[in-house]
């Protein structure tokens, strides 16, 4: 006599309600059920990957500091580069076309001072001061809280209870540690310029509120041009070393206090050594190669579902959740896109308090037939008359796999103060990438490996009105050979 279906789903209700152990004995075949090692390596692989993502903007930070401190740098210094940056400086995404000064600061022992200069005909800095998550805490210069006078600003630690002394603009980092991204915006490319950019921007002061009531208030600067400076994101153990080092550093937020358990499993526990089972390593590795696919996808996906404009490839992606999260420290407790948050600072660092007043960014990875950039092809970028920006715009090229500088090229940007950029009779520029520079237009080319994909950033700094109301429209690259 066959079973009644009520009697099957009965057995089966039974069997998925005994304990693990029983059910296993009772029906389930050896070969299909995971042993307890595999069980505890698919976590540890589960957590490494949400580790990565939910780290990253620490992991980007500390990965920048590490390189500050292997080249003879410390907390409460400022690296700058003595000329527009060239393929050594290996951060995600950097802009050769200024003057970068970076002031890391550390309040551990107290509160920091960064006085911004006032602008002025000599120049004017575009910059923002963030924490260690990289969250915006102030915008400096003309588009910040200064609003170009300069000023003082004060740099309080967490949960820091004393009185504000007069004269100082405090803003408060969730953080010991962080930096401002500061560029001293140049009038062109030139060797006078450069080196006018240079003078103002070392007019930028960082020193503890200690010393300047002692008098004692000096300010270190490191120049960095020409050197290795390496803080690309590793997808490996060493991914984990460097988050490791940020926990230890600082303190858990309220928002992330779910993530002590899962870092936990993988060694990382505030206030001891790293520890991690040997059996686990290589589920660590795994996650974290996991977690780089993963943000690729996301990245891809962003691009492709929010362009610019319609019916081209340009795009920014970020989204607007993430970008009033970040500014803003994450207010919405119904909020907190960490996943797109990775998207964003796996190919970039720093974050703005209100991006598109100093700055705005497009990002490219596809031609004008949606086929991804190949850096053994040739490519026109158009850029029309006119472009809708006070200060400058740029074009800079990068390899696609690490999202900095393409290696081992003469030059990665392109822009409106490049000496001696040729414009057609209308005013508008075309910029050539490719391998090869194209006969007559070696100052308009743009040299790409012919070994990988490369991206491509335009940045307008002080963009206007038409250019966010789209009146002015930057189109596709065109592929030429």
């Amino acid at each position: 006599m066959k079973p009644t279906l009520l009697a099957t789903v009965l057995a089966v209700t039974l069997v998925c309600g005994m304990p693990a152990s029983y059910a296993h004995t009772a029906s389930a075949s050896p070969a299909t059920s995971p042993s307890q090692e595999d069980l505890q390596q698919r976590s540890v692989e589960r957590r490494a990957v949400e580790a990565v993502v939910w780290g990253m903007p620490a992991v980007n930070f500390q990965l920048m500091l590490d390189a500050f401190i292997a080249m003879g740098g410390a907390p409460n210094q400022v690296i700058y580069w003595s000329r527009p940056v060239n393929w050594r400086n290996q951060t995600l995404t950097p802009n050769p076309e200024t003057i970068y000064f970076t002031p890391f600061y550390d309040t551990t022992n107290g509160p920091v001072v960064l006085d911004v200069p006032a602008a002025s005909n000599d120049g004017s800095i575009t910059g923002s001061i963030d924490d260690g998550w990289q969250n915006a805490i102030a915008d400096v210069g003309p588009a910040g809280t200064d609003k170009g006078k300069g000023g003082r600003y004060l740099i309080l630690p967490p949960n820091y209870k004393h009185t504000v002394p007069e004269g100082y603009i405090a803003v408060r980092s969730s953080t010991f540690r962080g930096f401002a991204l500061l560029r001293s915006n140049l009038k062109s490319g030139g060797d006078k310029d450069i080196a006018d950019a240079v003078a103002y921007g070392r007019r930028i002061k960082l020193y503890p509120l200690s010393t300047d009531a002692n008098g004692a208030s000096e300010t270190r600067f490191v120049d960095a041009y020409d050197k290795p400076y390496d803080a690309t994101i590793p997808y490996d153990g060493h991914y984990f070393d460097a988050l490791n080092r940020f926990v230890q550093a600082e303190p858990w937020l309220e928002r992330d206090r779910v993530m002590i358990d899962t870092l936990g499993s993988l060694g990382i526990v505030k206030g001891q050594p790293v520890h991690l089972e040997e059996a686990n390593k290589a589920a660590v590795e795994r996650g974290a190669k996991e977690a780089h696919a993963l943000i690729r996808l996301w990245t891809d996906e962003a691009l492709a579902k929010s362009p610019f404009y319609d019916g081209a490839h340009w795009a920014l992606p970020v989204t607007a959740e993430t970008i009033k999260g970040m500014s803003d420290n994450f207010p919405d407790t119904n909020s907190y896109p960490v996943d797109n948050r990775a998207v964003m600072y796996s190919l970039g660092y720093f974050s703005a308090k209100q991006l598109g007043a100093g700055q705005f960014y497009l990002m490219v990875t596809r031609d004008s037939q949606g086929n991804a950039l190949d850096g053994n092809r040739t490519y026109r970028l158009h850029v029309p008359a006119n472009p809708p920006v006070k200060l400058y715009w740029s074009a800079t090229a990068y390899d696609a796999e690490t999202h900095a500088l393409i290696r081992d090229t003469s030059w990665s940007s392109r822009g409106s103060n490049t000496p001696g950029l040729k414009k057609n009779p209308d005013g508008s520029v075309d910029i050539v990438f490719g391998p090869k520079a194209p006969a007559g237009q070696e100052v308009n080319w743009m040299p790409t490996s012919p070994h990988g994909r490369f991206e491509l950033l335009f940045r307008l700094y002080g963009p206007e009105k038409a250019f966010f109301d789209k009146a002015w429209k930057l189109p596709d690259l065109e592929l030429q050979r």
